[in-house]
């Protein structure tokens, strides 16, 4: 049961993106010409919040940045959105993370990360933004800060009732920490990361719901699996659901998975349904990918709801 509140914290990384756009993706050793590039606000967790204040949610930001020019420029586009700044930091003698993006002819990405300030967050940074943790109707994290502190944010959420959605991308190296998992309420793996979690292919139905069951039988409850143009999957009274994507011509993919989960978690606080929050956040990443950059992809409430 959600708490009656709008607010949803939003713990994780922000970047630079710097994006060229290439006929395709060069092989190892392979120069190739790009036909252009710009400069957008990205990072996996500022795409969230954005995407959550621009769908009409009340979104906190807990981050890092550098006291470099990059932070600077960040902090004006967010404050811009109306996301609550109190706990993003500005941290001296280190970058701002910094993302260098390829997008090929069919919308494609590939990327690329220095994570610079967002590697220094910390669990007491999150120790700092607790009340407004404990009392959001949501903790929204991904997994381009360290472990630790994700797990600690996990811990108080789910000690004070806040629902906490965990978006497992980059997938690590290692096994998620098991107290992270147990304290997550929705997972929203896409395909490669549901494979990388189970070590099952997720191709069709069957595959789907061998790695959902996977999932849940590590202590997330509720798992839900995009997979692009196909949509999503998730668990319906038990039985396997596939809720389909709209059919666009794909542009730019970027940002197309945290637009989706912050137009869920958005959708989860208007009172939906999870089918119809999953179709409102498929709906929202179908419009994103029609646009270029992270950020500016990003749709507004009028658009989507």
């Amino acid at each position: 049961m959600l708490k009656d509140s709008k607010t949803i914290v939003i713990v994780g990384s922000s970047n630079t993106d710097l994006v060229v756009r290439v006929d395709y993706f060069p092989k190892a050793g392979e120069t190739i010409i790009g036909s252009d590039f710009m400069t957008a606000q990205g990072g996996k967790g500022a795409n969230q919040a954005v995407a959550v204040a621009r769908l009409g949610g009340e979104a906190v930001f807990v981050a890092r940045l550098g006291n470099d020019s990059f932070g600077e420029i960040t902090l004006s586009s967010l404050r811009k959105e109306g996301i609550d700044l109190r706990h993003v930091q500005l941290t001296e003698g280190v970058a701002s993370g910094v993302a260098t993006i390829t997008v090929d002819a069919h919308g494609e990405n590939s990327i690329v990360v220095a994570s610079g300030a967002n590697a220094l967050l910390t669990p007491q940074d999150v120790d700092l933004a607790a009340a407004d943790i404990r009392q959001a109707a949501i903790l929204l994290m991904q997994l381009e800060t360290p472990l630790p502190t994700l797990v600690q944010a996990a811990r108080q959420a789910k000690a004070a009732g806040t629902l906490v959605v965990l978006n497992p991308a980059p997938y690590p190296k290692q096994p998620l920490p098991e107290e992270l998992l147990q304290n997550t309420d929705i997972i929203i793996p896409n395909e490669t990361e549901a494979a990388y979690m189970t070590g099952i292919e997720v191709t069709d139905e069957s595959s789907a719901l061998r790695a959902i069951r996977k999932i849940q039988s590590m202590g997330v409850a509720n798992v839900i699996i995009t997979v692009g143009s196909k949509g999503a999957y998730t668990l319906a009274d038990d039985q396997l659901v596939n809720v389909p994507a709209f059919p666009v011509e794909a542009v730019d993919t970027t940002a197309a998975g945290d637009t989706f989960c912050g137009a869920l978690c958005v959708a989860l606080t208007k009172g939906l349904a999870m089918s119809e929050a999953i179709r409102m956040a498929n709906k929202a990443a179908s419009i994103s990918v029609t646009r270029r950059g992270a950020q500016p992809s990003v749709p507004t409430a009028a658009e989507v709801f």
